[in-house]
């Protein structure tokens, strides 16, 4: 057993620990805000419920895809999607964050989370595009459900994601479903 590399281990989840404290833009149902760690555990909640639709996927690839797609947000915080285009080089900071927050890790573990990360980031494994699906959906799910402010723009819903939500049947399924509740949610919200 290597003590350092386990020090080293419990260094790195003290430091993610800070997930879950980076707030979103979204809210929950009881209007409070949502925090990064609390849609990472439903993204992971979202691939485990919808698997058995996922055929031919690993699985195991697509919940650790999961529960790191944002772990770099641990360092600099969240950017919310609205904002994206004001932050040309939000990849390349949170891919850095991600290098910040796993140096205390042993090499091996370090090399498979930045793969793994890098693969969800720029898509290239049919994994890496459900879990972006997934993430999009589990996105626009909470924005239906969340007691939001009340000039929330449920209408940045409808165009979010949807190169990734075409990707599969049941991610269009899933987004026709939400989209519908959007719907109804702008007509009760108008701005």
């Amino acid at each position: 057993m290597d003590i350092e590399k386990i020090k080293g281990r419990l260094e790195f989840l003290r430091e993610a620990e800070k997930l879950k404290d980076v707030l979103r833009s979204a809210h929950t149902s009881s209007g409070r805000t949502e925090s990064t760690a609390e849609h990472s555990w439903r993204l992971c909640l979202m691939a485990v419920v919808f698997g058995d639709y996922l055929t031919g996927l690993d699985r195991l690839k697509m919940l650790k895809m999961c529960v790191i797609h944002d772990l770099g947000e641990a360092i600099s915080g969240d950017i919310p999607a609205v904002n994206k285009d004001s932050f040309p080089n939000k990849s390349e900071q949170e891919r850095s964050d991600l290098i910040l927050l796993t140096n205390t890790l042993d090499e091996s573990l370090k090399a498979e989370i930045l793969a793994l990360w890098d693969d969800y980031e720029n898509a290239l494994s049919p994994e890496a595009v459900s879990v972006k699906a997934l993430d999009k959906l589990e996105t626009m799910l909470q924005h239906n459900q969340g007691k939001n402010p009340p000039d929330f723009d449920y209408e940045f819903n409808l165009a979010y994601g949807k190169k990734y939500t075409d990707a599969a049947p049941l991610f269009e399924a899933l987004r026709n479903i939400i989209d519908e509740e959007t719907k109804a949610n702008m007509l009760l919200n108008p701005k």
